[in-house]
């Protein structure tokens, strides 16, 4: 789970530039002031389900912190911060779920949105506002908003989004002992 070879230096550096492109672009606008559905934590939910808790946090700190530096000058520490803590937390789904064998059913399925609905809630309703009081003095009313809001969109892009790249992926790998 913690082992950082080759394999998942690459993944990775891969992961890390989805992630920055579907960040930046592929996104829905929400009511909530610089909150969005973010598809981006699909994939860095597979990444981090795939290669395990340092991978899928690498790649949404990472990704994260290019996007910010490139649309708006430099990174906003605090949600980068807590996006490499869900990645982290998605990762340790990592070899519980039954994806890495083929077999993503009804119990890996449960198991990772029960993971992923606690890694979302403890970044984007702890980790992040309780930063951007400390690092920026953001008001605290507004940073725990946008914080309740972010986590429920992410938990419903994992959930949704999350699951149904993960259920494909699984479907690409042949169940060991079966003739398909």
């Amino acid at each position: 789970m913690f082992n950082f070879g080759t394999k998942r230096i690459v993944a990775t550096g891969i992961g890390a530039a989805l992630f920055m492109v579907l960040f930046m672009f592929v996104k829905i606008p929400s009511w909530v002031p610089e909150t969005q559905f973010q598809s981006a934590y699909a994939l860095g939910s597979l990444m981090a389900v795939l290669f395990g808790p340092i991978v899928g946090s690498l790649v949404q700190f990472i990704g994260h912190a290019i996007s910010d530096a490139v649309q708006y000058g430099s990174p906003w520490w605090s949600w980068v911060i807590a996006s490499g803590v869900s990645g982290f937390i998605f990762g340790l789904a990592y070899g519980r779920t039954g994806l890495e064998r083929g077999d993503f059913r009804f119990k890996g399925i449960l198991k990772w949105n029960l993971i992923q609905i606690i890694g979302n809630i403890f970044a984007w309703v702890v980790v992040a506002p309780v930063l951007d009081i400390f690092i920026y003095a953001e008001p605290v009313n507004l940073v725990f908003t946008q914080g309740v809001f972010a986590a429920v969109f992410n938990i419903i892009v994992c959930g949704v989004l999350g699951t149904l790249l993960m259920f494909t992926w699984a479907k690409t790998i042949p169940v060991k002992g079966s003739l398909e």
